[in-house]
């Protein structure tokens, strides 16, 4: 057998001990044929193989994100400007301005999520003052994390907030003297608030939908992913909001491979949502590019208990045990994966009462099932995990977060935010992720960078004992998020019959000092065997990207804010 593409020269890190000093592959038809060293894989090639030589860098298996929002993301991609790793507040508002400059009636500026006040130079967020000063006329809205978000005059016309405007149940909104808003509007702890505000603002045409999908998608590929698992969303609706990627998959112009849970739509009519699903959706219905992964992580509403650690902990209203009961039993009855949202370990310990109580009267006997963030989860809890067949994916939250935590509970609580460390000495599956855009960052460097120099992004030590080494981080980066979407045998590690996913970075991850981490780049991604972004020494494989994957330019008052 002769391979279609070989790559050679690199430092290649398998899981596989069997394989510890590798240096060559061997693709054919999108998967590993062949791992090695480089004489051995030669061996694989023909007239026709395409050769790499990999100039000794450091190659990693493609970075699986087990817990992000790419379809909702995608459809907007084109409309933020990131604020991900920027140094300084007034970088920030100079970015600020200049997008506003080019932004064109009746769009809005949006910066939503990935940024921390603590990441400023400034250690402080904008003022509304400021903002207003800046965009007089343009409407300006910025979410920062799931607490609150700044709003100009402009934005405030744009929505119709005034003085008669009742703020939601959860949530609030800031009045002057004479009961005017003042433009902030804050979780209590309900973020419903900061959702529906945002949804007030235009959206993107289909055509432009598509080219943001794209374009979100190259950004990720950026950073070595190649698979994600989308975990639903508010304000995202299915089927409508899925026509995007469904178009991009079938005209093969996917360059992330995406397995989607279905997030419910109607508050108190959560169990008519999955009925239908489970009546009209296949369970794992697509291809390895794109295909449906189960039900979540939002299962029904009265479950979330959001994590922002700036309020106290929620209490979950009385009601919600029969109501998960309720929509949980249909998923195990008709076998479908589920996934649920859980930052609290109080929360935890109600949910784990519901399943246990179906589980005695079906049995979940292999159903694969989530609890997705757990940060404050304890040992009881893992244990009970592990007894249902549970999961847990984690995301770096805290290192957006981990201040308000601290100052709220305590260093010595925040130790232990999430208890990653016990979760896999406890044998529990695990995978990492970011729960990207709107609290965390989409790059996969920074989550790893938090989880083994134990810092946030504002660089307070929040694990000293607990961190993880770099290998674990990477592990659970990879081969630990392919359990998510029951994957494991298909990817999450440079081996022989797994798809040939895979990324070169542009520093050697395992010796660089702890602040580098954070900014790894990939030099050459490639996904089912095809290059899907080229940069620095391999530049010039960029015209390959062009003929698989053709991205029209993007709109001109759009950015790609790195």
């Amino acid at each position: 057998m002769k391979a279609d593409l070989i790559l050679f020269n690199g430092k290649i890190h398998s899981f596989n001990p069997e394989t510890p000093n590798v240096t060559a592959v061997a693709i054919k038809d999108g998967k590993f044929i062949a791992v090695g060293n480089d004489s051995d894989i030669m061996s694989f090639s023909s007239e026709e193989t395409k050769i790499i030589d990999l100039q000794n860098k450091r190659v990693v298996p493609g970075i699986n994100d087990s817990h992000i929002h790419l379809i909702r993301g995608g459809l907007n991609y084109n409309l933020e400007l990131r604020w991900d790793g920027v140094p300084s507040l007034a970088d920030a508002l100079r970015m600020l301005k200049e997008q506003v400059d080019r932004t064109p009636n009746p769009q809005w500026v949006r910066v939503v999520g990935g940024w921390s006040e603590f990441q400023f130079a400034e250690r402080r967020m904008p003022t509304l003052e400021e903002i207003n000063a800046i965009a007089p006329d343009t409407p300006v809205f910025i979410l920062h994390l799931y607490d609150r978000a700044f709003m100009n005059r402009a934005a405030l016309r744009a929505v119709g907030y005034n003085k008669n405007t009742p703020a939601p149940p959860g949530g609030h909104i800031e009045r002057d003297s004479n009961g005017e808003p003042t433009g902030l509007i804050i979780a209590t702890p309900n973020a419903m608030i900061l959702y529906s505000t945002l949804a007030k603002g235009p959206t993107l045409s289909y055509e432009h939908q598509i080219n943001s999908t794209r374009h979100y998608m190259k950004e990720l590929n950026r950073f070595g992913i190649t698979s994600v698992i989308d975990a639903g969303g508010g304000f995202q609706n299915f089927p409508d909001d899925y026509k995007v990627v469904n178009e991009l998959n079938e005209k093969k112009q996917l360059t992330v491979r995406i397995a989607y849970n279905l997030f419910t739509q109607k508050p108190k009519h959560e169990f008519e949502d999955f009925s239908d699903w489970i009546d009209t959706v296949k369970l794992y219905q697509g291809n390895d590019m794109y295909r449906h992964n189960g039900a979540g992580e939002m299962l029904v509403f009265s479950v979330a208990d959001f994590e922002d650690f700036l309020q106290p902990r929620p209490d979950l209203p009385e009601n919600m045990e029969a109501e998960l009961e309720k929509v949980v039993r249909l998923l195990v009855e008709n076998r479908w994966p589920f996934r649920l949202h859980a930052t609290y370990n109080e929360s935890i310990t109600r949910f784990l009462n519901v399943f246990e109580k179906i589980n005695r009267d079906i049995p979940f006997n292999g159903l694969p099932w989530i609890f997705d963030h757990a940060e404050t989860i304890d040992e009881r809890n893992i244990e009970r995990v592990k007894a249902l067949g549970g999961g847990i994916a984690v995301q770096s939250r805290m290192a957006y977060q981990g201040e308000y935590f601290t100052d709220r509970y305590g260093a010595k609580a925040a130790e232990n935010t999430p208890p990653i460390k016990k979760m896999l000495e406890m044998e529990v599956p695990v995978g990492a992720g970011s729960d990207a855009t709107r609290v965390s960052s989409y790059n996969p460097w920074v989550s790893m960078y938090w989880m083994t120099a134990g810092k946030t992004v504002g660089g307070l030590q929040l694990y000293n004992e607990t961190r993880l080494n770099r290998q674990t981080a990477l592990e659970l980066y990879t081969r630990g998020s392919a359990w998510f979407s029951q994957e494991q045998t298909k990817k999450g590690d440079i081996k022989v019959g797994m798809f040939a996913d895979l990324t070169v970075l542009d520093r050697d991850y395992f010796t660089i000092e702890d602040e580098e981490i954070k900014k790894i780049e990939s030099d050459l991604t490639i996904v089912d065997g095809k290059i899907v972004y080229a940069n620095g020494d391999f530049s010039s494989f960029s015209l390959l990207i062009f003929r698989f994957c053709q991205i029209g330019p993007q709109q001109i008052f759009t950015t790609a804010i790195r």
